[in-house]
């Protein structure tokens, strides 16, 4: 099967997870959640009150109905007004996607810079000082959580050295460098724990190619020392493991930025979940669930197409 082919059987298994994901974030706060136009009233409320509410939210038609509508306002990029705030859920969205989109990339970038050299070093200086440090250090770093560092980071770097922002963001068309400060703090705690995971598998992913009798053949035939041998003749099968582990942490990144966003006050994503779950907003609380379930898809995919890029053996519907 070429890669045309396998890149459609994987958008459609995209497509389908998506449906999936949808029907069961649907599922979850309409027929198993209970009663929305309840939990937005309180319990002082009359029938009558309540009434009028499930039928201004829809909530008086069948089922069915109620999710093709929500499903089709999606695809039309129309997801209606919070029933809490009277504002447009999308506008909502769109606004904090601004501030959690380049956070996530932002960390995922420097999980690159600090995991892909590192591991690298680990693994070949894998008997030297050097090597154990590292190993030591990404082990370390796996242990802590990322909003301990965060505060950790907030105090030290913030408080007593006033370097960058400890809370807030200014909006990019306000203060765009000023925007790029006050995410420097959350992007590096979320990526120094992710960076450590992915260090520890870089490590020992070069160190098994390494080990590879061709790469051993291919240096003593070519007069390679080993490094060589594997960055000429090996590099490309230590990358097939690390891009899944890559793709998996960022989908990790995504859900750590749910609490550093909160830890320092950064108007995300994350922050407009805890909220509308405090307030009750059922409206918003399952477009944002939906939203970061397929930007978590979309990884997978992405990841997936980068798999059948680098290893051919991967072009195929198993």
């Amino acid at each position: 099967m070429n890669f045309a082919r396998s890149a459609l059987w994987r958008i459609s298994t995209f497509a389908g997870g998506l449906f999936v994901a949808s029907l069961i974030v649907f599922s979850l706060f309409t027929v198993v959640g209970g009663d929305a136009a309840a939990a937005i009233l309180g319990q002082e409320a009359t029938p009558e009150t309540l009434a009028a509410l499930r039928s201004e939210m829809g909530l008086d038609r069948p089922v069915h109905e109620q999710y093709l509508d929500w499903i089709a306002g999606f695809v039309r990029g129309d997801l209606g007004e919070s029933f809490i705030s009277r504002r447009s859920i999308a506008g909502e969205i769109l606004q904090r996607v601004e501030v959690t989109v380049p956070l996530a990339f932002g960390a995922m970038s420097l999980v690159l810079l600090i995991a892909l050299p590192m591991g690298y070093l680990a693994a070949v200086r894998n008997r030297t000082t050097l090597g154990a440090v590292i190993s030591l250090g990404s082990q370390i770093g796996i242990s802590f959580p990322a909003f301990w560092l965060g505060l950790l980071f907030a105090i030290l770097f913030g408080i007593q050295l006033g370097w960058l922002p400890v809370g807030g963001f200014p909006g990019w068309s306000e203060d765009f460098w000023g925007s790029i400060r006050s995410l420097i703090l959350p992007a590096l705690s979320l990526a120094l724990i992710s960076g450590s995971v992915l260090t520890r598998y870089v490590r020992t992913s070069v160190l098994e190619v390494m080990n590879e009798p061709y790469v051993q053949v291919m240096a003593r035939a070519k007069g390679l020392n080993t490094r060589q041998a594997l960055i000429r003749h090996g590099a490309r099968n230590a990358v097939i493991p690390v891009l899944t582990v890559a793709g998996i942490q960022f989908g990790t990144l995504l859900g750590g930025t749910i609490v550093i966003e909160n830890v320092f006050f950064l108007p995300g994503l994350g922050r407009l979940l805890l909220t509308s779950v405090e307030l009750r907003d059922i409206q918003i609380v399952q477009s944002v669930a939906v939203i970061l379930a397929g930007m978590v898809l979309t990884l997978n995919l992405i990841t997936d197409l980068l798999y059948m890029a680098v290893d051919p053996r991967m072009r195929t519907r198993s």
